[in-house]
């Protein structure tokens, strides 16, 4: 099968710009038909060695989170911002459209990078992404963290606990955008805010998810 040498370019063929139900003010490129792009993904392009497609959706946490900065402004006005495993990149857009000074998204798919980049300039702000896993990096030279949906397995959220715990111990807040997935640390989270948020009800259990915003606390010594 042939590598795909244009993430762009597959993109914008594969998606359609819909608004994002529970943040309305931002438009992304997401899947039309949301099974058969997965399917694509995980069975065709997974030869390639393509991780599934979460770039092409907007996962409960990412809305929360969006309609959380979007609301309160002040959490995000003139600070360095770094959205972590930014998928289609809704929570750096979000907090570019709120007021901060720079915002900066990251995540270990190259095509979710892609997607980000057009999704921000779909919506005309100025965001930088980057293909990384910065859970083995150094702490990164920002003021706030966001995190959407990433406590779906033990293994992905023992990594990213141990990361928060770097960067709150440097000072850096961390808020997590999450609809009740397995591996939450609630003993550690504050809630700041609940939705009902749509989500596609393809790839989840529910058409609706009851979904929270937190700040992460300190680790308790």
């Amino acid at each position: 099968m042939a590598r795909i040498t244009d993430p762009e370019k597959f993109i914008r063929e594969e998606t359609r710009i819909r608004p994002v139900p529970h943040a309305e003010e931002i438009s992304l490129h997401v899947a039309d038909e949301a099974m058969d792009l997965w399917q694509k993904t995980e069975e065709e392009l997974g030869e390639l060695g393509l991780a599934p497609p979460f770039w092409a959706f907007a996962w409960a946490g990412g809305q929360g989170l969006a309609r959380y900065v979007l609301d309160h402004p002040e959490v995000v006005y003139q600070k360095r911002v770094l959205d972590f495993a930014c998928g289609s990149g809704l929570v750096a857009i979000a907090a570019k459209m709120a007021g901060a000074d720079s915002c900066h998204g990251v995540d270990i798919d190259p095509f979710a990078i892609a997607a980000s980049r057009i999704n921000a300039a779909l919506n005309g702000v100025v965001a930088t992404f980057a293909e990384g896993d910065i859970t083995r990096s150094s702490v990164p030279d920002v003021e706030v963290v966001f995190c959407g949906d990433v406590f779906y397995d033990r293994h992905m959220a023992d990594q990213v606990m141990t990361l928060l715990d770097a960067l709150i111990e440097a000072g850096i807040e961390v808020y997590v955008g999450d609809p009740g997935r397995s591996y939450l640390p609630k003993e550690r989270l504050k809630e700041l805010a609940e939705y009902q948020v749509p989500v596609v009800g393809q790839l989840e259990d529910n058409e609706i998810k009851n979904t929270r915003v937190y700040k992460v606390a300190e680790k308790q010594s």
